[in-house]
């Protein structure tokens, strides 16, 4: 796009951006529907007469006039430069009437039309990023305010095919790549959202069949063909019932073709480093520093290995009693981390105890006012911020006192050196550590700001990821879902590029909530997802995030939609046993038991849930009726008035924050 035009949107409400990416502001309705009329034309020209004709269905005696004054106020937003009297460059009198005179990736739907293009042409891997972010353009319902009139009514049509279209390329991207759980996860939505779609229902059942997931596959082709014979009236295509016949076979070609080996390089290479570095160097100490971190982005089993080996490599530095060599050991490892609870806390506090005494061992003064002077040197006050980082993410979810101060530290030193990468790992701990009290997304989003704004301008591919996850998280806190689709989008597309399959969870599950609090399925539905959600955690190293995650879901889904909670006895609620209990013993009619569980209730841990198991609490107080548990909720949830509880973690949510603050005033009024 040229950098002195404008750019214009109408993948969502009809908008426009100045170079910087800036929303110019367009006046009223009538000002933006005489962009979208010119938007649609293509750059033909619309005349005057046709103009009057769509924007009014009862022209006004002055209409020609009033769009002469629409199209100067126009000119003026969109060239702001323009010197007095010099022709327009973008909206420009052409005979009769007017057209927008601009390049062809200037429009978002015109650059969509052309991603979508060319992604049919592309490699899985290039076609799978390319969707991605050609999808995170869109911001709601094409040309959204004008998406009924006549004239908008077929370009918004088409638009949204080819969305719907994109979805489904995406996704046989996806399993082209072999990573059907992630588009398994997509489909889900996608076919619940638009059932007539025979493709998605497809593609969904051949993701599921290729996660294992047999009997999950013939259920959705059954559900499909009910679907369709209920309000259409017509049996499925040839394409659905060859699938169905072909999965009841277990046929050879539904399985995902083997890939061609690619270790060859790299045998040679470690043959190479085993042969020429010695046994007890310790430059294969901090090489495999390295070699962790890279191990713990992999997913699947890389993950606990790579924590597992980390606590081991520390070991082996600290026995060598040079406390720059441990330093180094310790701060290489600067994984992006975003879920608050931790995967072992016991290694976690062994690297928490290391980098404390690591911290000890270096050499102690301020950071120099002139590093030329004498002082500290660059490299150990660099080692002391990576340090100090660390402790502030190994101790997140925890008591440790230390942790905030940490992370203040870790980020003051980044800045003052100018670092970006230890400023990103910095300010992951400082994410890490802003948990003090419920309703500090905005806090959170503006770290995440920061991290895509700082990694994108050094390349920093995985903080940059982190940042898009970060705020998805909170832009799914303030009920933002565009700008989180937004965010998901960019995130997914840089998982692919760079082969981050463990983004596919946070991703996959953002899915299934989304499903979820736009209430646009039945609850049968939305549980559905959480459970197809849940499948991405199977191997994914993570139990930090998947330990009593489902449960925890579905009892948050329950309780929304006042169903029955009809859990097991024998489920698993991991860490959220506690503010589950009292409200599964509610639901049995045990009330004596469940007010001792209340009053045995902890507050809640500094985390991503901090506001959903707040609301818990709240809800069986209020069942209750115990005063004083409703007041310790009322007070700790009201700085998260305008969040949506649970949703700050992408996973899951409670509802608005402000409901059950409503609900808690109502019951301690009544009860002063």
């Amino acid at each position: 796009m040229d950098d002195a035009l404008p750019g214009f949107g109408v993948l969502g409400p009809v908008t426009a951006w100045d170079a910087e990416g800036n929303v110019i502001a367009l006046k009223g309705p009538r000002h933006r529907s005489v962009l979208a009329r010119l938007i649609v034309a293509r750059g033909r020209v619309v005349p005057v007469s046709r103009l009057v004709d769509d924007l009014w269905s009862d022209p006004p005696g002055d209409a020609v006039g009033a769009v002469r004054t629409f199209v100067a106020a126009l000119r003026r937003a969109l060239e702001p430069g323009r010197p007095p009297r010099s022709p327009a460059r973008l909206l420009v009198t052409d005979g009769p009437g007017y057209a927008l005179r601009t390049s062809p990736d200037a429009v978002d739907a015109w650059r969509f039309e052309g991603a979508v293009a060319a992604a049919g042409t592309l490699p899985p891997k290039e076609a799978a990023v390319r969707l991605e972010e050609a999808l995170g353009w869109w911001r709601g319902p094409a040309y959204a305010q004008f998406a009924d009139q006549p004239w908008a009514r077929a370009d918004s049509r088409r638009l949204t095919e080819l969305r719907l279209h994109a979805v489904e390329l995406r996704a046989e991207a996806l399993l082209s790549l072999g990573l059907a759980d992630r588009a398994a996860a997509d489909l889900r939505a996608h076919a619940a959202e638009h059932p007539w779609r025979e493709n998605g229902w497809r593609l969904l059942a051949l993701a599921l069949y290729r996660t294992g997931r047999q009997g999950d596959a013939l259920d959705v082709l059954r559900r499909a063909r009910a679907l369709l014979a209920e309000h259409l009236g017509v049996d499925p295509g040839p394409g659905l019932r060859s699938l169905e016949a072909d999965i009841l076979h277990q046929a050879a070609h539904l399985d995902q073709p083997p890939e061609n080996p690619a270790g060859r390089v790299w045998e040679q290479v470690a043959a190479a480093y085993d042969r020429a570095v010695a046994p007890d160097a310790r430059a294969r100490l901090e090489s495999t520093a390295g070699l962790l971190r890279n191990l713990a982005v992999t997913g699947g089993s890389g993950l606990p290995a790579a924590r597992e080996h980390r606590v081991a490599a520390i070991a082996a530095a600290e026995e060598l009693g040079d406390a720059e060599l441990t330093a180094r050991v310790i701060g290489a490892y600067d994984v992006p981390a975003i879920w608050t609870t931790l995967d072992d806390p016991e290694q976690a506090a062994h690297v928490v105890a290391a980098a404390e005494r690591t911290l000890a061992a270096l050499p102690t003064s301020e950071f120099p006012a002139d590093l030329e002077q004498g002082g500290t040197p660059v490299g150990q006050e660099a080692a002391r911020a990576r340090l100090l980082a660390t402790i502030a993410l190994e101790s997140r979810g925890t008591a440790l006192a230390r942790g905030p101060q940490a992370a203040r530290h870790a980020e003051e030193i980044a800045r003052r050196l100018d670092d970006p990468l230890l400023l990103a790992f910095a300010l992951n701990g400082a994410f890490m550590q802003c948990f003090d009290r419920a309703g500090l997304a905005p806090v959170r989003d503006g770290i995440g700001a920061e991290l895509v704004a700082l990694s994108a301008r050094h390349g920093l591919t995985d903080f940059e990821i982190l940042g898009h996850l970060v705020r998805l998280q909170a832009r799914c806190a303030l009920g933002d879902f565009t700008a989180a689709d937004r965010h998901a989008a960019a995130a997914d597309a840089l998982a692919v590029r760079h082969e981050r399959p463990l983004v596919g969870v946070f991703t996959g599950w953002y899915a299934a909530l989304r499903l979820d609090a736009t209430g646009r399925v039945p609850a049968t539905q939305a549980e559905a997802a959480y459970r197809d959600a849940a499948g991405l955690l199977h191997d994914a190293g993570m139990p930090g995030l998947a330990e009593g995650l489902l449960p925890l879901a579905l009892l948050c889904l329950r309780l929304r939609h006042a169903l029955p909670l009809r859990f097991d006895e024998n489920t698993d609620w991991g860490p959220y046993a506690p503010w589950a209990h009292p409200l599964l013993l509610l639901d049995r009619g045990h009330l004596p038991e469940a007010a001792e569980a209340l009053h045995a209730t902890p507050e809640p841990p500094r985390g991503l849930f901090q506001e959903a198991l707040w609301c818990l609490t709240a809800r069986a107080a209020l069942a209750l009726g115990d005063r004083q548990v409703m007041a310790r909720a009322h007070a700790a949830l009201t700085p998260a008035t305008g969040e949506l509880a649970g949703a700050g973690s992408g996973l899951l949510t409670l509802g608005p924050v402000s409901a059950h603050l409503t609900d808690l005033a109502t019951a301690l009024a009544g009860t002063a």
